[in-house]
């Protein structure tokens, strides 16, 4: 982050343990508490300086009138790229995962106890979408203008079967951008794959979304809307430990958790989000804003695909507040990912 490059060693410092002194006790940190826990030998001037930097950078802030600062998203997001220092599970938390997604399991059963494991271990929500079935081939796809920034989406499968989807768009598209959009869709990806077209989709979009003319720009993010998982499906991941997030202050507001259980009901957001973690290597991480969602501002995600035998078949993560453990997560969230991957490997003849 470009932050990094114009701060100082003892800059990072004060960062790093403000950081871990706020998630460690919830509590906005002033320049006494910071220099207690920091162990360094400068003045309360100094360090209230630094603080006062720092926050001109926007990585930290003060919540309220009190002295005590807080990190932002691109505080967090600078602490986890480039300070955060991940720790080693206890292998008596892996003895607990491998003995509970063993492969004597059906696929929902592992499903099931990998998102109850999460959950349990860290006491936040675990989600785990279920394994991407064998799609279906796209043969073609029209789309149809209706009202209120909505578009009908006719998909053609395999040799006849079709399916219809209502995408619920940020403006109006004109007849001749949806033709368009079609012409171009069908001309690059009939023939192909459902699951590997949405990969490449959303591959493109993160990279040269600025740079694409209009009509790709609204080819691909029709597309994008089109070949997303199904919205009104009842049973695409499994969602244990709401109740969790209820026990964080920041996310005691009343309104702010029915918001967010909704989003779990409603399922949409999540899953969008999700499916952007099909592309990535390893361990991807979403703070505050950075989803995307409103809904999940106050929250972060940390997720990672699940593979057999080296096809994604599937992102499992935990959800709770910004104000996470990230160097305990994320390593749980990285292993429970390998360990379900080869626990379902023994099913991969039904699964894909």
């Amino acid at each position: 982050m470009s932050s990094g490059a114009v701060l100082n060693e003892r800059a990072q410092h004060l960062l790093k343990v403000l950081v871990e002194t706020y998630i460690g006790e919830g509590k906005p940190v002033g320049s006494q508490t910071l220099a207690r826990a920091a162990a360094v030998d400068l003045s309360p001037a100094t360090i209230r300086n630094v603080m006062a930097d720092l926050e001109d950078m926007g990585l930290i802030y003060s919540p309220h009138a009190s002295a005590g600062r807080i990190p932002t998203v691109k505080g967090y997001r600078l602490f986890i790229d480039t300070m955060l220092k991940v720790k080693p599970l206890n292998e008596a938390v892996i003895d607990q995962l491998k003995e509970r997604l063993h492969r004597d399991l059906s696929p929902q059963s592992l499903i099931e106890a990998a998102s109850d494991m999460l959950s349990g271990i860290t006491k936040l929500a675990g989600v785990v979408t279920l394994p991407r079935q064998a799609q279906a081939a796209l043969r073609q796809i029209e789309f149809l203008g209706l009202s209120e920034n909505r578009v009908l989406a006719i998909m053609v499968m395999n040799q006849q079967e079709v399916q219809n989807r209502i995408i619920h768009l940020d403006r109006t598209y004109l007849d001749s951008e949806l033709s368009q959009a079609a012409n171009y869709l069908n001309e690059k990806f009939a023939g192909c794959d459902l699951a590997a077209v949405r990969r490449e989709l959303l591959q493109e979009l993160d990279a040269v979304r600025k740079d694409m003319n209009r009509m790709m720009r609204s080819a691909i993010e029709l597309g994008e809307k089109a070949f997303a998982t199904d919205e009104h499906a009842k049973d695409d991941f499994v969602v244990v430990g709401q109740i969790n997030l209820m026990g964080y202050e920041q996310l005691s507001n009343v309104d702010k958790l029915r918001q967010l259980f909704n989003a779990f009901s409603a399922k949409r957001d999540i899953l969008h989000l999700l499916d952007r973690c099909l592309c990535a290597q390893g361990v991807q991480i979403f703070i505050g804003q950075e989803s995307g969602y409103q809904v999940l501002d106050e929250c972060s995600v940390v997720s990672a695909p699940y593979s057999v035998q080296g096809d994604v078949i599937g992102v499992l993560g935990v959800i709770g507040p910004t104000r996470m453990q990230y160097d305990r997560v994320i390593p749980i969230v990285d292993i429970t990912a390998k360990l379900l991957g080869a626990a379902l490997n023994t099913h991969k003849r039904s699964l894909m």
